[in-house]
This record gives structure tokens, C-alpha cells and sequence, in this order.
């Protein structure tokens, strides 16, 4: 091969070379744009409230719904009430796991949230040190037990009786709400010198009265848990009545208010919820490591109305206008929610 011949070969298979390469650009570069159109991983943030999350609910929740749902990543912000819808208003996450109806209705009527929807329920209770110095053991009377418990508190010569959350949770809703109604003055009262108010989780709270042997309101979920796992020995003294009742509620952030919120998505894990996998896994949840429910599902025995107690109760605590989401509050996209 002479030196001419040897340069066109050259040139040609370099030039063959260049197309080769910039095909496989191509490709590469198209191949992209397809798999970020249609095979991205969609993150979907959601708040929620530490009584939920330091069960571990939502990690068995999280799981069951990514197994079926490959494409989307569920992350949580776990805080109290008050803060996870702070989350939500700011457009932070997507959707919010909460148990205030009083700071939900607020919320919903600001035009933050939409379709909410009622998905399960289990009880707050008192508990306290095993040797209950307030005298409030065998006591069914939510009232006559907080009354019983200021009585020992401002007896004291010193120290501190009663820790609360402290931090505007659903959880330190309900026990201002419980005050209330045994007619004592929060603002008052929460100045005492028997009372406590550090502001924290509710893990953090049942830590703290353990260490201090202090009587406390706590989620029944969180208290079997941390009692389980050895890390509190409280004694729950008052648990399922009416006063007790604790509700939890999804609630989709307004896409209207935030454009960039994962509206789908955040619909679709709300009736992943709904679903008779989601309220099972809930009904499971703990039967076999606490010998009980932590949580019980509440979507089908509001769809039947079954005339129940419990579903009367849910009925007054946690309806708004008679209803779990008032039809000016619902998304029309969010069909299915309410059929």
C-alpha cells in the first residue's frame, strides 16, 4: 500500500469513526431524554406527625406503596402537628399526615390544602409513674384525673408533676383542649411551677417523664412502643374514652398555591391509604409485637356509616360541617375519594 493509499484509508476510517461516535451521542443523549421523561424517579414529600412516624408505620406504609409504585421515592419530614402543617403551607411537601382537626379545618379554609380525608383513628392516653402519686389509677373520668393531678402539683413542696408536648402538635392540641374542658385556664395553668413544657417529640416527652417520673398525654401507638422496647416502664391509666379520641387525616397540598407540588401522586398515596391493603396494614400494624393494634383503620366504617360508637365519635370530633371534607374543600382531580 503506497503512502496515498494509506492516507485515504486513514481519513475514511477516522471519518467512520467520528459518525460512529456521534450516533452513539445521539442514542445516548435520546436515550436520556426518554428515561427522564418516562422512567424518572418522582419524589413525593410528605410531613407527618411524630406520633406516626416513631411507630414505625409509615416505614411498613412506605415500603408496601414504593414495591407497587417503583418510579415514586416517598420521603417524610417527621415534626408535630403544628410544624408539618407549616410544611404544607409553605409548599415544602406534597401531602400531610396529621391529627388536629381544629388546625386541619383552619388549614383547609386558608386554602392550603385540599381533599382531605379521614384514615385512622386510636386513642391518647395519660400515663404516668407506676406508683401514681396523683391517686388517678381506676379512674374512667378524663376530668376527675387532671383535676386529681393539679391538686397533687400545686401540693408539692417542689418539683415538677406533669410534662407536656409543648410544641403545638395534634398531641399538645388535644391536652389544651382537655384542660379546657376540666375548666382550668391553660395560659394559667401552664406557668405553675408543677408544670412542664419543654417542646419536643413525642418520643422525646415519654423520655423525659420516665427520667423525671412525670404524668404526661401521649398517642397509644407511640407509649406501647417505647414501652415494648423497653425504653419507658409509665403506666397508662385512662385510655379509649370519647375525651381520648385521636384522628388522623391526609390532606393534599393545594396545587392551585403551589404549582410545583406533586399533585398525583400525593392523590394517589392518599388511596393507597384508603385501599383495603393500606387500612389493613394499619389494622396489623403491632397485633403481633404489642399483642394489639396501634391503629385502626377508619375508611371503611365512615363509608358504611355503620352505626357505631366509634364511628359517631369520629363523626363529632372530627367532621367539619358534617362532613370528613366539605365538597368546596375537594379537588374535582382527586376522584375517588369520597365515592
Amino acid at each position: 500500500m503506497n503512502r496515498e493509499t494509506y492516507r485515504c484509508s486513514a481519513v475514511e476510517t477516522w471519518k467512520k469513526m467520528i459518525v460512529t461516535a456521534s450516533l452513539v451521542t445521539l442514542i445516548v443523549i435520546a436515550g436520556t431524554v426518554v428515561y427522564s421523561r418516562y422512567f424518572a424517579i418522582r419524589r413525593l414529600m410528605i410531613s407527618t406527625t411524630t406520633s406516626l412516624y416513631d411507630t414505625g408505620l409509615l416505614d411498613v406504609i412506605e415500603k408496601a406503596y414504593e414495591l407497587k409504585h417503583r418510579l415514586v421515592d416517598v420521603q417524610f419530614i417527621s415534626v408535630g402537628t403544628g410544624i408539618a402543617i407549616q410544611h404544607a403551607q409553605k409548599g415544602e411537601v406534597d401531602l400531610t399526615l396529621v391529627h388536629s382537626p381544629s388546625l386541619e379545618k383552619t388549614f383547609l379554609e386558608q386554602g392550603y390544602g385540599v381533599s382531605r380525608k379521614i384514615i385512622a383513628y386510636n386513642f391518647f392516653t395519660i400515663v404516668g409513674p407506676t406508683h401514681d402519686p396523683a391517686h388517678i389509677s381506676g379512674l374512667n373520668n378524663v376530668t376527675e384525673a387532671l383535676i386529681r393531678t393539679v391538686e397533687y402539683g400545686r401540693n408539692r413542696p417542689d418539683g415538677k408533676t406533669w410534662i407536656s408536648r409543648g410544641d403545638n402538635s395534634g398531641t399538645h392540641t388535644k391536652e389544651k383542649s382537655l384542660w379546657g374542658a376540666a375548666r382550668f385556664n391553660y395560659t394559667v395553668l401552664s406557668e405553675e411551677s408543677w408544670y412542664a413544657s419543654p417542646g419536643g417529640g413525642m418520643g422525646e416527652t415519654l423520655l423525659k417523664a420516665e427520667e423525671l417520673s412525670l404524668y404526661t398525654l401521649s398517642d397509644t401507638g407511640t407509649f406501647l412502643k417505647y414501652s415494648k422496647d423497653g425504653r419507658i416502664h409509665l403506666a397508662a391509666f385512662i385510655t379509649e374514652s370519647k375525651a381520648l379520641l385521636n384522628v388522623y387525616s391526609a390532606i393534599v397540598v393545594n396545587q392551585t398555591l403551589h404549582t410545583h407540588a406533586n399533585f398525583d401522586d400525593a392523590v394517589d398515596f392518599v388511596r393507597f391509604l384508603m385501599s383495603e391493603e393500606g387500612q389493613q396494614l394499619m389494622e396489623d400494624y403491632g397485633k403481633e409485637e404489642y399483642g394489639q393494634s396501634l391503629f385502626f383503620g377508619a375508611v371503611q366504617p365512615l363509608k358504611e356509616n355503620q352505626p357505631s360508637e366509634i364511628v359517631q365519635w369520629i363523626e363529632s370530633y372530627a367532621f367539619f360541617e358534617g362532613s370528613e371534607c366539605p365538597p368546596r374543600y375537594r379537588d374535582p382531580r382527586a376522584s375517588g375519594l369520597y365515592d
